[in-house]
């Protein structure tokens, strides 16, 4: 679906409105001398990956309600996020799901990719749920089963992964376990934790020599009483046991309740094993849902420790993974990733305004009023003239959402998929 042409023609009724926001807010941050541009072609070069799971609608427990024109393969993914790109210019790449998003055919799927200026973001495995034909059952864990033969089945998927990953140019695996116990007593803690490190030893070894590992960790859910994984700690404690190919996957939904994240992620940083993020909004626990619209100031938090060290030359960090991981029944999941990534892109923009100069003289003279205004002053500027002013430099829909709904496209998906097609995996 090409909307370059409607893309333009819609930033041309907008700029009546976006030019005088635009270079007011400029001149504003000229006077306090910052290089507008060189903000703008941050913005413009920060990409953060979309996941195949999350362009159908998600569900609760209790149920699902499929919106219609759903991708039903792999192939109408890329289509999609292709779509995504093209609004906003900031989703390059797509984060797959093994198995749901199995290819068969990965040279055909790569020229698809180069057609919608794609590529494959990492990969991710699925030990959580059971597949048709599987000869083994997780449902007491994978890689810290009891049972020798689940374990190497588990092992032997996430190898598959890469593979997979090869074929179709990705140089990093995702591994999230739902491996714990729903109570007292039900699992030995020790054994299970080393059988686990045991398990991402195996799959470790197979990782080619440029790729990475991330390892993701979560308090709960699916098990309440314990998970194996539950924190950064222990997933640093396990990067750290495996090698340099191994860092921390931190999802902004997967903390307990008033849990610092934005300390986890300095810390994580500072050690050098922060090697990406799952964006996401959470009210309770792993909500999954659109990033910025539960806690802002936090996620502004986390940006400006982010951002502080991607400018501390002392900091040696490897390049972070940018993924989305988000699933909801509510929003229309295209739209839902449009205001993501927007959010995303509005907060990474504030957070590179910041005054670190000034910020760090106030922390080092512990002059608490003083830094909290400096990050305030910041959070509380409307950033999103920024956001629109890379999205027209880059060919991109200065309201992407507002695009999607004038095209009609999710008529258009349904005209051509079906009302009732739903997308693999879900």
């Amino acid at each position: 679906m090409r909307v370059q042409h409607q893309i333009a023609e819609h930033n041309q009724r907008l700029l009546a409105r976006h030019e005088p926001d635009f270079h007011y807010l400029a001149e504003r941050l000229r006077q306090k001398g910052i290089d507008v541009q060189q903000v703008v072609e941050k913005i413009k070069a920060f990409q953060i990956a979309i996941p195949s799971w999350a362009l159908g609608t998600g569900g609760t427990r209790f149920g699902r309600f499929p919106i219609g024109g759903e991708p039903r393969n792999l192939e109408e993914k890329i289509e999609d996020v292709g779509l995504l790109h093209a609004l906003s210019r900031s989703s390059n790449s797509i984060s797959l799901h093994i198995p749901w998003d199995i290819p068969r055919d990965p040279a055909a799927l790569k020229q698809l990719l180069a057609a919608h200026e794609l590529s494959i973001d990492s990969v991710n495995s699925n030990t959580f749920q059971d597949q048709p034909g599987q000869p083994f059952s997780y449902k007491f864990g994978s890689l810290a089963h009891t049972d020798a033969a689940t374990r190497r089945q588990a092992i032997e998927h996430n190898i598959d992964c890469i593979r997979h990953g090869v074929a179709l140019d990705s140089k990093v695996l995702t591994v999230w376990l739902a491996d714990g116990s729903n109570f007292p007593g039900q699992q030995h803690f020790r054994r299970a934790w080393q059988r686990t490190a045991d398990a991402l030893a195996d799959i470790y070894r197979a990782l080619p020599a440029d790729w990475t590992m991330l390892i993701e960790y979560k308090p709960y859910e699916p098990n309440f009483y314990s998970m194996v994984i539950p924190d950064w700690g222990a997933s640093w404690s396990l990067c750290q046991q495996l090698g340099s190919q191994a860092q921390v996957l931190v999802d902004l939904g997967h903390h307990l309740p008033n849990t610092n994240i934005e300390q986890i992620v300095a810390r994580l940083m500072h050690f050098g094993r922060l090697g990406g993020f799952h964006f996401n909004g959470s009210m309770y626990g792993d909500d999954d849902l659109t990033t910025g619209s539960i806690k802002p100031y936090q996620f502004f938090l986390i940006f400006n420790e982010l951002v502080d060290a991607m400018q501390d030359e002392t900091v040696i960090n490897p390049p972070l993974a940018w993924m989305i991981d988000a699933s909801h029944n509510t929003k229309d999941p295209l739209e839902d990733l449009l205001q993501s990534v927007g959010n995303i892109l509005t907060t990474y923009a504030k957070a590179l305004l910041v005054d670190r100069k000034s910020l760090h003289k106030a922390q080092e003279a512990n002059d608490a009023v003083a830094a909290e205004e400096i990050l305030r002053d910041i959070f509380a500027l409307d950033a999103r003239p920024l956001v629109a002013e890379a999205a027209r430099q880059s060919g991109g829909a200065m309201d992407p959402v507002g695009v999607f709904r004038a095209l009609k496209i999710r008529e258009k998906l349904i005209e051509k998929r079906g009302v009732k097609s739903v997308a693999t995996g879900l």
